[in-house]
């Protein structure tokens, strides 16, 4: 397959979507499982956001009205996308796409980490969170979806979009500014609520480092590979803090 139309159709709305369906499906469904009677459900703090705007507008209802938008949304786009682009989806470019989700997770670690050691001269260290592996790799695949739909999807992509058409920047100023400023928020998400970290300069750095990564990668390469990247890569710390 070409490259040209690999990254094409890895961006594409049929593609990027349906790519992060399974991951998804794998957040919701281990929040389920680990969940308890009597005992408050824990779930990633986007997750958690973003459903108590539409509870606080609809109560119980607007948690499922929310869900039905999230469906709806996505798959309004991925049929838009379809016939725009008729033809059947191929399953190599879903495993490159897997491919290369790994390989970036990987690499923005490296990269984040590297470029955090070289501001502040030391690593930074890990915050213990208080929740177990299970709960842990359930949030890390939470954060895929949901932290990336809060900041990347909604912020960035927002931001660029107001500073292109109201403040009619260019498109790559309008970016740089979006990823700015999405990445401060994404690292200040992290020290709110009950299991939000305490706040100390080099986890905040790091975490914007992150989102200013991710946030680049979102506009670059779309929401599929982006999402699965993020996921990947909390996956991959809490299993290296495990073993």
């Amino acid at each position: 397959m070409p490259t040209s139309a690999y990254v094409a159709d890895s961006r594409s709305p049929r593609y990027a979507i349906l790519f992060a369906v399974p991951l998804f499906l794998a957040y919701e469904g281990l929040a389920v499982a680990l969940s308890r009677p009597g005992v408050t459900e824990i779930r990633n703090g986007a997750d958690v956001i973003l459903k108590s705007v539409f509870y606080w507008l609809g109560g119980a209802d607007g948690i499922y009205a929310f869900e039905l938008l999230l469906v709806g949304a996505g798959l309004w786009l991925v049929l838009r996308d379809w016939r725009r682009h008729p033809g059947p989806l191929r399953a190599v470019v879903f495993a490159w796409m897997a491919l290369e989700s790994v390989v970036l997770a990987v690499v923005v670690g490296v990269a984040v980490r590297g470029v955090t050691a070289v501001v502040l001269h030391y690593l930074p260290l890990s915050v213990p969170n208080g929740l177990n592996v299970p709960m842990q790799l359930m949030v890390s695949l939470g954060a895929g979806i949901y932290e990336e739909l809060l900041f990347r999807v909604i912020v960035v992509g927002s931001l660029a979009a107001l500073g292109t058409r109201l403040l009619r920047l260019s498109r790559g100023w309008a970016g740089t500014m979006a990823c700015i400023v999405g990445a401060l928020l994404f690292s200040a998400f992290h020290y709110i609520g009950p299991f939000g970290d305490p706040l100390r300069l080099s986890t905040f750095l790091f975490r914007f480092f992150a989102g200013v990564v991710f946030s680049i990668l979102y506009l670059l390469r779309g929401f599929g590979i982006t999402a699965w990247t993020h996921a990947l890569y909390d996956v991959f710390v809490t299993l290296g803090q495990a073993l």
